[in-house]
């Protein structure tokens, strides 16, 4: 899952798109000063206006990453001034994080991200390098498959904290009282990924075991009892590569069933291979397992309740199932329609912020790209079925 609070899309009906896109090689844009008022109180915020509404309303990118919904009845004041947009440099963005964060945080930086964490050095060091090997072997892979991907505008963040606890805590405005229960996301909002030191989980440490170095820490989480757990970091750190490199969007209409679908497709690593990952597209084994068992009862339009909205992701009862269907379609598609399947992604990138596709409008979206959908229906059972003997 990534995160995005529900009032992006009741804001986004008040929209209407006058945003562009950013270019491969970044134009210059000013800087604009906003007063706003939310719960009572005004906030200055300065940053780059994205998108302009008839109304007034606003979508604001800070300096630090962070986008800002502003309604127009929130609205006090908007100034363009003669300062050019600039992202906060590292160094910056560091204090800035820190200053937000509990006492007690440090900072730890690699090429790509940045890691504020308030558990050990060495854990903030593995997840670094773990993430740094995920961006590599993402972006290889989209370049391979001729997806012309750009370099992040801001640092990629990471908090981490010590413990579920302290974590649940700082997580409860943002998930509410799934914080309880969710080990980490990346949301949309804040462009940050947020989660808590994985070591100190009980079930997944040994007699013995020790937390000494990287090393130590890779071996504990390499474990076969980890997998999964390792395997939901990987899948938020999926969804923060793929938007800020280009393939995704924040705040446009990109359908679950090919984000979610995304992060399932990258989310299990081989921690046993230097390289982080045996080889990308192998078969998810707990998908496929999920998959299997839905098999037996899926509906016949389930392709089409999949694709037309995403209702399915956003119920409990229907989550899972919904997950192990977009881990299969985008299987199918990227080894059986990879050229399709590369221009619908492109289709999906421009997409404009704040926009929001009706299920018509998303079906015809998709056949325009696949062709007929109870063609790609019949392709696709015969595809899972020989997988599932």
């Amino acid at each position: 899952m990534h995160f995005a609070p529900d009032v992006i899309r009741t804001y986004g009906r008040l929209f209407v798109a006058v945003a562009a896109l950013a270019c491969l090689t970044a134009p210059v844009y000013a800087l604009d000063q906003i007063v706003l008022r939310k719960d009572q109180r005004e906030h200055e915020v300065a940053g780059r206006v994205l998108v302009e509404a008839e109304d007034g309303g606003l979508l604001l990118m800070a300096p630090d990453g962070v986008l800002w919904t502003v309604p127009p009845e929130e609205l006090v004041s908007h100034k363009e001034t003669d300062e050019a947009f600039k992202p906060l440099a590292m160094n910056e963005l560091s204090a800035r994080l820190l200053a937000e964060l509990p006492s007690g945080f440090e900072v730890h930086t690699t090429k790509h991200y940045l890691i504020a964490y308030n558990t050990s050095k060495a854990y903030a060091q593995w997840c670094g390098a773990l993430f740094e090997r995920l961006f590599n072997a993402f972006t290889n892979y989209w370049t391979r498959q001729g997806f012309e991907l750009r370099t992040p505008e801001f640092p990629l963040v990471a908090v981490v904290f010590a413990d579920q606890a302290s974590y649940a805590r700082f997580a409860h405005s943002e998930l509410g009282d799934a914080s309880s229960s969710i080990i980490g996301y990346y949301s949309l909002a804040t462009n940050r990924m947020t989660m808590y030191d994985l070591t100190g989980v009980q079930s997944l440490r040994a007699a013995g075991d020790r937390r000494g170095s990287p090393a130590q820490i890779n071996q504990m989480l390499s474990r076969p009892d980890a997998e999964r757990t390792v395997a939901t970091v990987i899948h938020e750190a999926t969804h923060q590569i793929a938007f800020n490199c280009g393939l995704q969007t924040r705040y446009a209409d990109i359908p679950l069933w090919i984000s979610e679908g995304i992060a399932v497709y990258f989310e299990t690593p081989d921690l046993s291979s230097p390289k982080g990952w045996r080889n990308f597209g192998s078969i998810n084994p707990s998908r496929l397992a999920a998959f299997s068992q839905y098999a037996e009862r899926r509906p016949v339009d389930s392709l089409q309740t999949l694709i037309a909205d995403d209702a399915r992701f956003r119920d409990t009862s229907k989550a899972v199932d919904a997950y192990a269907e977009a881990w299969a379609l985008n299987y199918f598609l990227i080894h059986q329609r990879p050229k399709q399947y590369r221009a619908y992604l492109q289709v999906l990138a421009e997409k404009k912020q704040l926009i929001w596709d009706n299920p018509a409008e998303r079906l015809a979206e998709f056949t325009a790209a696949f062709g007929e959908l109870a063609t790609l229906e019949t392709e696709f059972q015969r595809y899972m079925a020989k997988m599932l003997r």
